[in-house]
């Protein structure tokens, strides 16, 4: 005879209500963004995040279906970015993750399609976007925001070639580069990556090689043209800026 707790473990996510966490460092997109979710009778907030720490928290001590996330949120002690999304991806592969971006970047949106997030929602476009992506995450389908969908069709990342420079970096070197022209001196990065200042200065100098770049005006440069770079990377709590461009930090 199966027993009632058999029977409820069983359940599929359309049958019970769908736990969700919110992760933003944004108060008022995380309130829309709460909104939205509230709005489905099937739908349990079960947690929110403004940090990685809170977020890989709820995740150790919740059972969750899935996680709605910023892309850029710093601060905590697990990263941001690429960094964070592959860590709950190792981490927390029964969980489906939605990314949330306003960095329109092509090499962004590739590397997390590469990584399995096939949900990715552009900050640009409206919240009601977000439903969809939510249910198309719990049935293992892609769904991209149409502000994601255009980067993807003009750059043509579902295809097997691209036009853009930095498609020989490694996830590393992209998420080193993204940092740095968002304004991150090589010591904040390779505090919030936990890497050393030695790889990170080194993982840097190599992008710069691959993209064909010598200074570092010309990689700031080409950050802000590529939309690599993202306001809420700016260190918090640290009153020492980055040298000038022209003056590459040793």
């Amino acid at each position: 005879m199966t027993s009632t707790k058999s029977t409820h473990e069983t359940q599929s996510t359309s049958e019970r209500e769908v736990r969700v966490v919110v992760a933003d460092d944004h108060p008022l997109l995380l309130a829309g963004l709460l909104h939205e979710l509230q709005g489905q009778a099937d739908v349990r907030i079960v947690g929110i995040a403004s940090n990685s720490t809170v977020l890989v928290d709820l995740l150790e001590k919740q059972s969750v279906d899935v996680v709605v996330s910023d892309y850029a949120m710093p601060g905590g002690s697990h990263g941001d970015g690429v960094t964070l999304f592959s860590l709950l991806r190792r981490r927390f592969p029964n969980v489906h993750l939605i990314a949330l971006t306003m960095m329109n970047n092509a090499d962004v949106i590739r590397t997390l399609l590469a990584q399995g997030v096939n949900c990715i929602l552009s900050k640009a476009d409206p919240l009601e976007y977000l439903t969809t992506a939510l249910y198309a995450s719990l049935a293992g389908k892609r769904y991209l925001s149409p502000g994601i969908e255009a980067v993807v069709q003009r750059h043509g990342i579902q295809g097997a070639s691209t036009s853009s420079r930095a498609r020989h970096l490694s996830t590393r070197e992209l998420e080193v580069v993204r940092l740095y022209v968002s304004g991150l001196t090589i010591s904040e990065i390779a505090r919030r990556l936990e890497r050393s200042k030695q790889t990170v200065s080194t993982q840097k100098m190599s992008a710069m090689r691959k993209l064909g770049i010598s200074r570092d005006a010309d990689l700031i440069k080409y950050g802000i043209e590529e939309q690599l770079t993202s306001q809420s990377a700016e260190p918090h709590h640290e009153a020492k800026r980055r040298p000038t461009p022209d003056t590459p930090e040793s």
